[in-house]
């Protein structure tokens, strides 16, 4: 950092600061106005912050601060001179006519307060930097939780008063009411789902999970794809297991209906040549963004879905597969995962969106005659558990018994729902096309088309 740097002066806007402070002695009201803005270390002058925080001390004791009250009080505590002693802060009450403007002269205040902040937070990353002490991906997250925490200061939440909260819910009830039936979440393309859940709400964390071959990609991707391109929202996908080329060719032949072993092996005929041209104008339109970056941490996740939302917008993320996801805890995996499940149902609140986090089960299902998963089965963490707003598992007899009578057939349990009932329901599932469609009208349309009728 340059000599030049050092040497200039932090911002600051003195008047702003003594405009504050003589509103405060003009008007109680002023007082509860400029704390929500402002703490005594956001003033830069050391004088402004004892004389701001006597007025606080003052107000808290029931007693009325002005030229008298406060000037004792810095005085008992030996802090009059070092204000510039009661001429100065006489000054002050004189500073300003009325106490009107208080919030704009706090927000002044709060401003440079944070532009100060900023400075020194970039100082302590530049010191930690050239000494090396820490691992770079602990100093990435270190500044990252600055910034966020300099970053919520600028975020005027306040608390609501139940009367204001309650005329908004029931404008939400009200709607639903005029609208019975309707869908109050992002529709995932399934039915029977979005009958259960109400589709995917804003702000949840749904782990969707499975054994290893029982569609957990398959199941991820074809919501993705639906609310794509029939609900033509902008949707994110981390893969970490497979590449970019892969999930789209995946997505490709589900939407051509076209069997993947063909094109793998390019036997097709023209009838297959044609669904997949139709399937990739569709396709082309669809808002789907797909990130491939192997060995992924959160962190960076997270930095990628908000940076998303700032450029394209964005109604849901979907990740596939958890487990494979790094955090920054080095002590063991279950703390990390734990770590994980936190950030994601973080992101999905901050970001207003649902994450749908795709989770591989553990090897205790395979262990046991009941194959049906259940919550004890999620791999390494009772967090996700806790943290998930829905838990849903991808259950396919057939994978187990070939000869069963549900052949093409999933259960998707919904063992966990915040704010729902659990249930289950099932899907048909197009295995030579990685495919899930709703198990009745879409089934059947499903086998025309796989039949070239």
């Amino acid at each position: 950092m340059s000599i030049d740097l050092l040497n200039r002066i932090p911002p600051q806007n003195i008047d702003a600061e003594q405009s504050v402070l003589g509103a405060m002695f003009l008007d109680r009201e002023a007082i509860y106005k400029a704390t929500r803005h402002l703490k005594a270390g956001d003033f830069y002058l050391e004088g402004h912050r004892l004389i701001f925080d006597a007025i606080i001390k003052l107000d808290e004791a029931g007693k009325t601060p002005d030229l008298v009250t406060v000037a004792d009080l810095l005085k008992q505590n030996n802090q009059l001179e070092k204000v510039g002693g009661a001429t100065y802060v006489a000054s002050l009450i004189g500073m300003v006519p009325t106490a009107a403007n208080v919030e704009h002269y706090a927000r002044i205040v709060e401003e440079k307060s944070i532009l100060r902040s900023l400075i020194s937070a970039a100082n302590r990353i530049a010191s930690m930097g050239y000494e090396g002490g820490e691992e770079a991906e602990k100093l990435v997250t270190e500044a990252e939780r600055m910034l966020i925490e300099l970053s919520s200061r600028r975020t005027d939440t306040v608390f609501k008063p139940l009367s204001e909260i309650l005329l908004e819910i029931f404008q939400i009830i009200e709607n639903r009411y005029r609208n019975k039936g309707q869908i109050s979440g992002i529709k995932t393309g399934f039915d029977d789902m979005d009958r259960l859940c109400c589709g995917l709400q804003p702000g949840d964390l749904v782990i969707m999970a499975g054994r290893p071959a029982m569609g957990k990609t398959s199941l991820g991707m074809t919501i993705a794809h639906n609310v794509a391109l029939k609900s033509n929202l902008p949707v994110a996908v981390f893969s970490l297991e497979m590449s970019r080329a892969q999930l789209v060719q995946r997505i490709l032949c589900a939407e051509a209906m076209v069997d993947q072993q063909k094109v793998r092996t390019g036997d097709l005929n023209e009838d297959d040549w044609r669904r997949l041209v139709e399937a990739a104008g569709k396709l082309t339109k669809a808002t789907l963004y797909i990130d491939d970056t192997a060995g992924l941490s959160v962190r960076e996740l997270k930095a990628k879905a908000r940076n998303l939302k700032v450029e394209k917008g964005l109604g849901l993320i979907v990740i596939d597969y958890l487990q494979l996801l790094s955090g920054s805890s080095r002590e063991n995996r279950q703390q990390e995962i734990s770590e994980i499940s936190r950030s994601l149902k973080g992101l999905a609140k901050d970001l207003e969106v649902p994450v749908i986090a795709l989770a591989q089960l553990s090897r205790a299902v395979e262990q046991r005659q009941e194959k049906k998963p259940i919550m004890s089965d999620l791999r390494e963490s009772g967090s996700l558990e806790q943290d998930a707003d829905v838990v849903m598992f991808i259950y396919r007899e057939e994978y187990y018994r070939p000869d069963t009578e549900k052949k093409g057939i999933a259960e998707i349990i919904v063992a966990k729902q915040r704010n729902g009932p659990t249930g289950v329901v099932e899907l048909a599932f197009l295995k030579e096309f990685t495919k899930f469609v709703n198990l009745s009208r879409d089934f059947e349309a499903a086998g025309k088309n796989s039949d070239g009728v």
